[in-house]
Formats: structure tokens, sequence, C-alpha cells
């Protein structure tokens, strides 16, 4: 069943598009097709749940075609799980990562499969840099593992947030202190288990391509965790 619109949208520098909402209400528990978190038992649970998270920023000033709900998802999930709390790796920059875009298409090659992009962006600081004054390399791998996978998940009612599983990232310029960084997301592949997505890192002032990427991403086995 593909997702219905319910209202008229305008993503950001795009011709206006049907918006979208989730499937389920945001009291439903995401449902996992062909996937080894299938909520058979009440002893599995989900890896990360965008419905059951806190609240966190305003969303209001994010454009994009699906709804402010589902926008809140996206940034709940983002803040929760790329993030963490003060004490964990890379908090200072997850917070000032801002999204500006969160938007969904039909894609005409794929059949009228749904696509799904986030754009946003992040001036880079001190803290984001190497020894040579530039933006070093794993904060470029830190800042592209946010895909827009959660928000295809929300859509198509499945969990979209899984783990890392591969990350295959180039590096194509340089990035100094003081840039202002697009980080452009957009998702290729959503299986029962297996996610994928493709990222850019463009420098807004140049339009300069900074990094490219493609991730792979996975719904983990619980037994694990």
């Amino acid at each position: 069943m593909s997702p219905r619109p319910t209202s008229t949208a305008y993503a950001s520098g795009a011709a206006p598009q049907e918006a979208y909402t989730p499937l389920s209400s945001p009291s439903d528990k995401l449902r996992f097709k062909d996937s080894p978190l299938s909520p058979s038992t009440s002893s599995r649970t989900a890896w990360v749940d965008p419905t059951s998270l806190s609240n966190y920023g305003d969303v209001s000033q994010i454009s994009g075609n699906v709804t402010p709900q589902t926008k809140q998802l996206i940034l709940n999930t983002f803040m929760a799980y790329g993030a963490g709390d003060e004490g964990c790796f890379g908090h200072a920059i997850a917070k000032s990562v801002r999204f500006v875009d969160m938007s969904v298409s039909k894609c005409e090659e794929k059949h009228g499969r749904m696509d799904a992009t986030t754009v946003a962006e992040v001036v880079v600081t001190k803290s984001m840099l190497n020894g040579a004054g530039m933006l070093h390399g794993g904060c470029i791998a830190f800042l592209v593992d946010n895909t827009p996978l959660v928000a295809l998940g929300l859509l198509q009612n499945v969990n979209g947030v899984g783990v890392t599983q591969a990350m295959n990232i180039l590096f194509h310029s340089p990035a100094p202190g003081g840039s202002c960084l697009r980080i452009i997301s957009t998702s290729v592949a959503m299986g029962g288990r297996i996610m994928s997505a493709r990222c850019e890192v463009i420098e807004k002032r140049t339009g300069r391509i900074v990094a490219s990427a493609h991730l792979n991403k996975m719904q983990p086995s619980m037994a694990k965790l």
C-alpha cells in the first residue's frame, strides 16, 4: 500500500509535491517486515523506536513535504541515537547540525517506489578539524551516518533506524574551519533487514563537493546487543 497524500506542501527549492504521512498513528509500534525484530514475542523490542522518544527541537522551520509529526520523529531519532547525551561521542557536533528540509517523492525509474531525502547544514568548528586545519575525515563519517532511512521507514511503517553495516566515503576537497556544509542524504533501497542510502557533503558558499558516500544499514539482532 502506498502512503496516502494528506495535503499540499512545498519542498525547498522544488515544485509543489504531495505531503506524506506514516501509515500508522504515532502511538502504534512500528512493525518489522521480514525482520528478525518482528515483535512476535513480548521479549522482542525495537533497536530504536522513533515513536517512543522524547521531543527535541523546533521543526517549524524545516521545509519539505512530510508532515510536521514525521519531521519531529526524525529529529527526535537523530538527537537520541545520533547525538546521545552530553558525554557521548560527537554530542556537541550533532547538536550543531540543523535540518533544513525533509521530503519524499515517487521515483518513476523505480516504478513509483518512494525516495526520501533529508538536507542538513552545519558550520565547521575548531573541534571538527584535523591538525592541518581542515574538516577531519572521521567527522565527515559521523556526519554522513545520518540518513533519510528513518523518514522512509516511518512512511512505510517499518523501522528505518538500523545500525551501520558498511560505509564507503570519497573525499573530494578539503573544508576549512568556518565552512558551512550542506549534507544531502537520499534513500536508495529499503528491504526487510538491509537498507542503503547515499550522501553528498557540499560547501554551501562555493558549491564544491567535499565528500560523497554510500551507506548500508541493517536491523541488528537483539540477541547480540
